[in-house]
């Protein structure tokens, strides 16, 4: 391929894998390249509402969503999950699904020379895509990928118990250089004192 320079990539279509969703369900697409705040920007706005209604807004009301869906591809997925993740901490109540499946991108590769007479390539790629509904009716809860709406901090926090703790303290740091217990002047081995004499 050292003959040749991607032109242009295209991402085919995909089919959201949910069913039954109403015609008006927005569907929030998050890119590789975007930044972050434009996608969380909309979807807070269709969920929770406008915070301050400016002069433009001020006349408008626009009926806030039951349902929305999160999709990105590729390097894009970690940013859709943030921004997933932002909006329910925002709006609690919501029922999150989650689909995973693969979209097929095409990348088109022309010649560097026009005249080496070499054609240009079209090589289709599997890449890794992630479908997010967020709803504030209750879905399916038997359908795999559900998650019920609530804090699951938990599931981080240190349980002090008297067992003691699995990790390190938060806040303490450890001293840099050679094992616990042992620094200049000491000994490592066996020592080579006799014990009780004088």
């Amino acid at each position: 391929m050292e003959n040749y320079h991607k032109t242009r990539t295209v991402e085919r279509p995909s089919v959201c894998p949910f069913s039954g969703l109403p015609p008006d369900t927005p569907e929030v697409r998050v890119r590789d390249g975007s930044k972050i705040r434009h996608p969380l920007r909309y979807a807070l706005s269709r969920m929770e509402g406008p915070r301050e209604a400016g002069p433009r807004e001020a006349g408008e009301s626009r009926p806030l969503c039951r349902q929305m869906v999160l999709t990105a591809s590729g390097g894009g997925v970690s940013k859709a999950i943030t921004c997933a993740e932002v909006v329910k901490r925002r709006v609690p109540g919501l029922h999150q699904t989650t689909r995973l499946q693969f979209c097929t991108v095409d990348e088109v590769w022309d010649p560097l020379e026009a005249g080496a007479g070499l054609d240009s390539l079209t090589v289709s790629r599997n890449v890794p895509s992630i479908w997010i509904l967020l709803s504030r009716d209750t879905p399916d809860r038997s359908r795999p990928g559900y998650q019920e709406p609530g804090r699951h901090d938990g599931l981080w926090a240190h349980r002090e118990d008297g067992g003691g703790q699995a990790g390190p303290t938060p806040g303490r740091k450890r001293k840099k250089g050679g094992a616990r217990g042992q620094g200049p002047g000491r000994q490592s081995g066996p020592s080579t004192e006799a014990k009780g004499q004088s």
